[in-house]
């Protein structure tokens, strides 16, 4: 009886929602100026809490359940018009296109404008745009660059399965040649590029729009990204004045909480929003556990018609479990776990213990200025700081951590790690100290940037924009002894001033140095836009200085501990013209080529002082042809694409068979990256929308590599029995560019 209640309970409410849905109103917002659409719009019944978003060609569709009433469409920046309706004797009506106009009294979303949002038929870029809505609808817990794994192009993985270890690569190209902005500041690691996405858990809460932008992409700020560039653009003031409190659960433990509030445009020119959440779980893959809380706090004031403050922090202090040890497929199949088996964790005084894992937090902060000079001219400023501790875990000594045989160290051929029996040897060993020890390689940093733009119609038909990018950037890199695992104290001869030191848990070992990057950036760009035809050209100048400071490899009495600044100059050149030949066909070309510096450790080779003089920055030349289609219900984006790397640098490790580690520093490689993308989608129905994209990559290292010296852990050159260097040869001419699937579609 109860079930049979429960369903004509469920029957009932259905009824009555059909009862109650009296009709759907549609329409299509567009920029009063120029026409231009308008994606993320809202679109709210009056007195109700009833609302959409426009979508990327400015169209919406929202049901009413009244017929008559009004709506009230609002964007940043705009006048908010309220638009009646009257559903009477009809079941649809469409507003037809709605013009917002400027509003110079509104309180713009004061961030840098760098960020260069491309837009659609008229930006001469590859470009795909993902709305707040998608991005609350379908990434749940999913880590953030998830989202972005059915557009073309791009290939997203979460690695080794733990919290915030997601990568992402774009047209085969990985984090490290991808510029990540966030509301127009750059995030990629200053010496190596990479981007850390568990520094940045929060910004799903936040997030207003994510767009990327493949190949050369319409950022302006002097930043060469050679696969894309991801723009991220958090809420800001333009949130309505209310919020929310969100709850998640789902497998293994995974539980998320937070709350969202803005006050809005408050009579006295303020407008705040906070958002706060926390994150944790025990992870899909075995000895992943996580905890994660993220802050966002946004604090704006218009001073007056021509200025405008804005203050933005955000961040995500976490710990996670990681899988860093890659197994082979035959271990996942003889392994009780399969596909959750992580040999990278164990057990401690029947407490948990992550072997490898990894905990950091890196705040960001700016100050955002927007200055309206006159009705022509605009210059935009921001001046941010980031400071960030952590690093990530691992074990240094001898190596008891073997898997995949019978070893008294680990609960069968891969279970959990016996610490305690490895604590019995560290004892047992007593005043020789300890044999094996858990240890935390950090890496913390203090990041100051500024970035100004200015931006002016200098005639009716061309724009100009020039600017400024400073950063300064200082990294401290040192290992840590986290637990001697019963011991008194470890041996380390790393050190110069203290050879044979007697380090204790806390005590920095191994290796400890300072590196220095200092980057001075312009960039300029000119923009044409008449009727059906819009052309860009763009210049940009930088120069990277690089700076070491060795505490470990020298004396205190030796000048050669820090060395001088190295610099490296580049200079980037790119253009593009689209053309609609009507109000449903575009195409667009765009070829450019730039230059950028080696990353810090092709510059210091072997982690000493010794400055490489075959360091060189690397070039690359990218060209593109697009086709767009844009119907009543179908659209569709064809791109296809050329891009040749040279003088590629890498670092790569590994360990031989008697778990010996090895480092080797690969320089001049070059790679070819061809490739074709298809985007489409279509929308029979009004109720339903299909989305479709296919990815054909044609990806190849273009040369082979012949003397690459070989170093040991303690940062040595290996040398033959003779005393001549030990030098291997990289023959990959030809093979395909891995870590990425070459041909994708969804």
């Amino acid at each position: 009886m109860k079930k049979i209640t429960s369903s004509l309970t469920l029957v009932f409410l259905l009824l009555t929602a059909f009862m109650q849905a009296q009709g759907t109103i549609r329409g299509t917002v567009v920029d009063g100026e120029n026409g231009t659409p308008l994606p993320g719009v809202n679109v709210v019944v009056e007195g109700t809490t009833n609302g959409v978003s426009t979508d990327f060609d400015g169209m919406f569709t929202i049901q009413v359940v009244e017929n008559t009433g009004s709506v009230r469409v609002s964007y940043v920046g705009f006048a908010p018009k309220i638009i009646p309706f009257d559903l009477s004797g009809q079941s649809v009506i469409d507003l037809g296109s709605i013009e917002l106009e400027m509003d110079d009294n509104a309180l713009d979303e004061v961030i840098v404008r760098s960020y260069s949002l491309a837009i659609d038929r008229k930006t001469p870029v590859a470009v795909s745009t993902i709305k707040a809505e998608t991005i609350e609808n379908q990434l749940g817990n999913q880590e953030f660059p998830e989202i972005l794994k059915t557009t073309p192009g791009v290939y997203a993985t979460r690695g080794g399965g733990g919290f915030g270890d997601a990568e992402l690569r774009i047209r085969g190209f990985n984090s490290e040649n991808v510029a990540v902005m966030i509301n127009g500041i750059p995030v990629n690691d200053m010496e190596n590029g990479r981007v850390y996405w568990s520094n940045w858990a929060g910004l799903s809460d936040v997030a207003s729009s994510m767009q990327v932008q493949r190949g050369l992409g319409a950022a302006m700020i002097a930043l060469p990204s050679i696969g894309g560039t991801v723009n991220i653009v958090t809420k800001s003031t333009d949130i309505a004045k209310g919020g929310n409190v969100m709850m998640t659960t789902g497998n293994d433990g995974y539980t998320k909480y937070g709350f969202t509030l803005s006050t809005g445009l408050l009579e006295s020119d303020w407008a705040a929003t906070v958002s706060l959440s926390r994150t944790s779980g025990n992870g899909f893959v075995d000895g992943t556990p996580f905890d994660a809380y993220s802050y966002f706090v946004n604090v704006a004031k218009k001073i007056n018609e021509n200025h405008e403050l804005s203050f933005t922090a955000f961040g995500a202090p976490q710990r996670h479990g990681q899988r860093q040890n890659r197994l082979l497929i035959d271990d996942y199949r003889r392994s009780p776990s399969g596909i959750k088996t992580n040999v990278d964790w164990g057990y401690r005084n029947g407490q948990f213990v992550s072997i490898e894992d990894n905990f950091y937090h890196k705040p960001q902060m700016s100050l955002n200025h927007y200055w309206t000079i006159s009705d022509k001219s605009s210059l935009s400023s921001a001046v941010y700081y980031s400071f960030g501790t952590g690093g990530g875990g691992g074990w240094s000594g001898e190596n008891k951590f073997q898997y995949g045989v019978n070893s008294a160290y680990r609960d069968g051929l891969y279970g959990a790690v016996n610490l305690d029996a490895i604590a019995a040897d560290n004892q047992a060993a007593g005043i020789n100290g300890s044999e094996t020890i858990l240890r935390a390689s950090r890496n913390n940093h203090n990041w100051l940037g500024a970035l100004s733009q200015f931006n002016t119609e200098i005639s009716e038909f061309i724009d100009f924009t020039g600017g400024i990018d400073l950063r300064m950037y200082k990294g401290e890199h040192y290992q840590e002894v986290v637990d001697l695992l019963g011991g008194l104290y470890y041996i380390d001869d790393n050190d110069e001033n203290d050879p044979n030191k007697l380090v204790r848990e806390g005590d920095k070992f191994s290796y400890y140095d300072f590196g220095f990057t200092n980057w001075a950036g312009f960039f300029a760009q000119a923009e044409y836009n008449k009727e059906a035809l819009s052309a860009v050209i763009s210049v940009a100048g930088s120069n990277t200085a690089y700076k070491r400071k060795d505490f470990f490899n020298y004396l205190d009495s030796d000048p050669q501990r820090e060395t001088d600044w190295i610099n490296f100059p580049a200079f980037s050149t790119k253009g593009g013209v689209n053309y609609r030949f009507d109000t449903q066909n575009n195409v667009f070309a765009n070829i450019g080529y730039f230059e950028r510096a080696p990353f810090n450790d092709a510059v210091f080779q072997n982690f000493q002082n010794d400055v490489n003089a075959d360091a060189e920055n690397q070039k690359i030349f990218s060209a593109e042809l697009g086709y767009g289609f844009r119907g009543s219900n179908f659209r569709a984006d064809l791109n296809v694409y050329r891009t040749k790397w040279m003088d590629r640098t890498f670092t790569r490790r590994f360990t031989d068979p008697n778990d010996n580690q090895f480092t080797a520093n690969i320089l001049g490689i070059d790679a070819l990256h061809q490739g074709v993308e298809l985007e489409m989608q279509y929308r029979p129905v009004e109720a339903l929308t299909l989305t479709g994209m296919v990815s054909v990559g044609d990806w190849k290292w273009d040369n082979d590599v012949i003397d690459v010296p070989i170093f040991d852990e303690n940062q040595n050159q290996l040398v033959d029995d003779e005393g001549e260097p030990v030098l291997v040869n990289v023959l990959i001419d030809g093979l395909k560019v891995g870590n990425s699937a070459q041909t994708t579609f969804a």
